[in-house]
């Protein structure tokens, strides 16, 4: 019996479709799990400043995105700065999940249901490539960052700050 290919994400959809340079890495997703960018790190032998997570805020106006390294934390006041809020707070997960599509742990920059107000971290820009999630857990994604910021519509911007 064949073997089922998955699906592509819609991350991966939007990849193609904008016909950039890009690789897969899949890697093994350990369930109990919840530091699902370290997971990736380790798992693919990438420093954790060339991982970036996708973390979701909410401001008064509605959603936006965030992208930092998985070694630092989103630096809130920033990133409200940055986007001309009052305030930003860390989105409910589940509100997270129903504006872009995907799982927490498998959140893309890429291919959301909705497009975001996006800032990615200017630390983005001292990499050749980085990695994002590609829509799920266990799948990461290499791109140029000038793609990823240009792909998502993003600022660059100070918003990671150390742990």
């Amino acid at each position: 019996m064949a073997k089922k290919t998955a699906q592509p994400t819609p991350a991966v959809v939007a990849l193609r479709r904008a016909g950039v340079s890009y690789t897969l890495h899949p890697y093994d997703h350990d369930a109990s799990v919840r530091a699902y960018g370290i997971e990736a790190a380790d798992a693919l032998g990438v420093s954790p400043e060339r991982i970036f997570k996708t973390l979701l805020g909410q401001s008064e106006d509605g959603l936006c995105v965030a992208v930092v390294p998985v070694s630092a934390t989103l630096d809130l006041k920033a990133l409200a700065a940055e986007l001309g809020h009052k305030r930003i707070r860390m989105a409910d997960p589940a509100d997270a999940e129903r504006a872009t599509g995907y799982v927490v742990g498998g959140i893309s920059p890429l291919g959301g249901r909705r497009r975001l107000p996006t800032v990615v971290d200017e630390s983005a820009l001292r990499h050749p490539t980085l990695y994002v999630s590609a829509g799920r857990r266990g799948l990461q994604v290499e791109l140029a960052p000038s793609d990823l910021i240009r792909l998502t519509d993003a600022r660059t911007s100070r918003v990671a700050a150390p742990p």
